[in-house]
């Protein structure tokens, strides 16, 4: 599990990944002003676990074989990951999954309930005229 922390222009943005099994799930998170140290363990104490269950997009990623590193490189690859910004790409790929698929979701539900509402909204009418029918 990985968590990177960003200023994204804005916002200060969290990006959870989790690689298992050659899947990689991602999620984000915004702090909005930038977070104390506090702050992001409380995060990831209380809310972490109740965001990773709800994710249900993975991407296909290629497994990194694990090999002995030497130190330089140990400090070149710790140097270069802090000046990158962002998520890995497919943590983005991820992120955008996610998001779409919640987005369906969301357009389901809505006109589920657009369509009740239709249907209650014309039940009234018919049972409206029935009484007018009947003399009441």
């Amino acid at each position: 599990m990985k968590l990177t922390v960003y200023h994204d222009g804005q916002f200060w943005i969290g990006v959870i990944e989790v690689q298992e099994q050659g899947k990689l799930k991602a999620a984000r998170y915004i702090f909005g002003k930038e977070p104390k140290d506090e702050e992001i363990l409380e995060f990831i104490r209380c809310r972490l676990d109740a965001l990773l269950e709800r994710l249900t997009q993975e991407v296909a990623v290629k497994p990194s074989e694990v090999k002995r590193v030497s130190p330089k490189r140990l400090a070149r690859q710790a140097a270069a990951e802090l000046n990158r910004r962002g998520a890995s790409t497919f943590a983005q790929e991820a992120i955008r999954l996610e998001y779409e698929q919640r987005k369906r979701n969301r357009k389901l539900q809505s006109r589920e309930q657009r369509e009740a509402e239709k249907e209650r909204i014309r039940e009234l009418k018919v049972r409206k005229a029935k009484e007018k029918h009947r003399g009441r």
